[in-house]
Parts: structure tokens; sequence; C-alpha cells
């Protein structure tokens, strides 16, 4: 069954190369992440996991949790660890989910639920997994986003997405293209002109339908 936004995610229980982890538990009240890769000691996925690490500050100012998956074994994780810290020039701190039985993949709807590993396989053999899941404290997937093997992943994005979902949670707004921390934010349709003065104060029609306004710092 497809994981849409807006479904919990499944509470699997899953084996980390820091120990068995149970997904709800480790989310706890916090915002989570995560970043899946077809196949340990591979190039693109190296350079990502590398800069996952190098954000590691930003991710703890923002309450998220990061966690990667993996198809390969917890063994492959902690060695491909000293080649992704060699490459983002910051420690690894973060859990790698050993999916080798493909529970986590197939549940996460990466892979179909007839698909295995077979002997001497290739990265081909997972390439659909290549997803980023955001996830809320509620345990519902907020948003995803899945990438191609050849197109390393843009983690600057993931990092403003996850600042326009805690904002529109935090404060009933939606955010506009390209939104950024600071800039103006949309006023919800739901919300009456009136009641949209009372809340955010003054702000700009720029279409009946659309109406901007700042938020307070």
């Amino acid at each position: 069954m497809a994981l849409r936004i807006n479904d919990e995610i499944p509470n699997l229980t899953v084996e980390t190369d820091q120990g068995t982890v149970t997904l709800h538990d480790w989310i706890g009240d916090s915002w989570a992440i995560l970043f899946s890769h077809p196949k340990d000691f591979t190039p693109v996925c190296t350079t990502e996991f590398g800069a996952v690490a190098q954000l590691a500050d930003e991710w703890e100012k923002r309450g998220c949790k990061v966690m990667g998956v993996s198809v390969d074994g917890v063994d492959d994780h902690k060695k491909w660890k000293g080649d992704i810290e060699q490459v983002g020039g910051a420690k690894a701190g973060f859990p790698i989910v050993a999916d080798e039985g493909l529970e986590l993949s197939k549940a996460f709807d990466m892979l179909p639920a007839e698909a295995y590993l077979p002997d001497g396989r290739t990265p081909a053999d997972s390439a659909t997994v290549r997803s980023v899941f955001i996830i809320g404290p509620d345990k519902q997937l907020k948003l995803s986003m899945t990438y191609p093997m050849t197109v390393g992943r843009n983690f600057a994005e993931v990092l403003r997405a996850l600042d326009a979902l805690q904002t529109s949670a935090k404060e009933n707004v939606a955010t506009p293209a390209n939104w950024t921390v600071g800039e103006d934010v949309i006023i919800p349709t739901a919300v009456s002109d009136e009641d949209a003065k009372a809340k955010y104060g003054s702000f700009e029609t720029v279409l009946p339908y659309l109406r901007k306004t700042k938020l307070e710092a």
C-alpha cells in the first residue's frame, strides 16, 4: 500500500549500526527525516551522507532527528561511515538502518512487495530506494521526495522544506514558491480578512485568494 502525505508511518522495529530501534519511539516528540540509499560504498550516496553529517547542528537546531536507510548490513554501515566522514569532513553520528530484508523499503513503498536482493546484486536492483521522508512529531508523513541514482540530493532544499513545514504547522500559514525563513507567508483561504487582520495584523492582497503577510520575529 502506498504511503501518502498525512499517513501515519509504519511503526517498524529495525536494526541499525547503533542498535535496535522502533521508529515511533525513536521519533518521540521530535520531527524526523529518513533518507534512503540503494547500497553502501556508492559514490553519489557517500556524498549525500556526508552532506547530512555536515548539517548536524542544523538538524539539532530544528529539533529534527535524522536516520539513514540502506539495504546492506550493519557491518558494512560501520565501515562505510569512515568513507562518509572522510568525504563530508564531519562525524556521521546518525544511525543507518540495515534494511537487508527490505522490510522498511517495502513498507515505505520504495520497492514492490515481491522485490528481493539477488546474489551479486548491484545498486540498480534497489535503485528506487532513493527517497527522503520528513515526518512530524505526530508520526505522520509530511513530505517525500525521490531522486534517481545519478542526481545527488540537495539537502539545502530538505532544510528549506523542513523550515516551511515547521512554520506552517506552528503559525497556521502556507509558504510560497522558493520561500525561506523571514520572507512573507500566505494566509490560508479559509481565514477571513477580518480574522486575518486580527491574527496577523496588516497583509497584502495580491489576488482575492492570495494574501501575504509577515510573521513577527
